[in-house]
């Protein structure tokens, strides 16, 4: 299942107030700018600065390109 596409829309980074893009295969919401995901557990996002992970460059390209198809 995923994430309702109203709820993405308002969705945002907790630290920079920045749009997020949704990679579901992977299960994470992807902050290019900072390279941080956060997790999104059972359909829900855990929009917790704590709980996010930091990510290289090179991964977040990947998980950019994953959403592009």
């Amino acid at each position: 299942m995923s994430l309702d596409a109203q709820l993405l829309k308002i969705l945002v980074c907790p630290e920079d107030k920045g749009s997020l893009v949704y990679v579901e295969s992977e299960g994470v919401l992807l902050n290019e700018r900072l390279r941080r995901t956060y997790p999104v557990r059972d359909d829900i996002p855990v929009m917790l600065i704590d709980e996010a992970s930091e990510v290289s460059e090179a991964e977040a390209q990947r998980l950019l390109a994953i959403v592009a198809g």
